[in-house]
């Protein structure tokens, strides 16, 4: 694989060309340099990878944030993988965290659908009604 434009960089890594603008100025990744001769930026295959990888954490729950601290990692001298486990286990907790939220949703909307008298007008409709009385 040879340096790409950032069209072939985006499409390599399965993104679109403002994702990796947006990853830019997030600083994410570095923007190479604009060659001398006014052609086009080129992009490594190693900044491709970077890429992917950040989309890869997103898919599994990471914020930005967190994804430029694992990207620090990377490249800290010391770091091991106990400080990425680090990161990994407090993703986990929040993970756990906002399923139990959810359950409790679920639970709720599961009472006032049992409590929907369904064919009624709308007037009757107790969903409509307990969210009125919550607002």
């Amino acid at each position: 694989m040879h340096d790409m434009t950032i069209g072939q960089a985006a499409r390599a890594a399965g993104v679109n060309v403002e994702t990796v603008r947006y990853y830019e100025r997030r600083g994410l990744i570095a923007r190479p340099p604009k060659p001398a001769d006014g052609g086009f930026r080129r992009y490594a295959p190693s900044t491709v990878r970077c890429i992917r990888f950040i989309k890869d954490a997103q898919g599994i729950g990471f914020s930005l944030a967190e994804i430029s601290e694992l990207l620090s990692l990377r490249v800290q001298p010391g770091a091991t993988c106990r400080d990425v486990r680090r990161l990994a286990q407090q993703k986990r907790a929040e993970v756990q965290k906002r399923l139990t939220q959810l359950h409790g949703i679920a639970g709720v909307l599961d009472e006032l659908i049992d409590a929907c008298p369904g064919d009624a007008n709308l007037g009757a409709c107790s969903i409509l009604g307990a969210l009125e009385r919550n607002a």
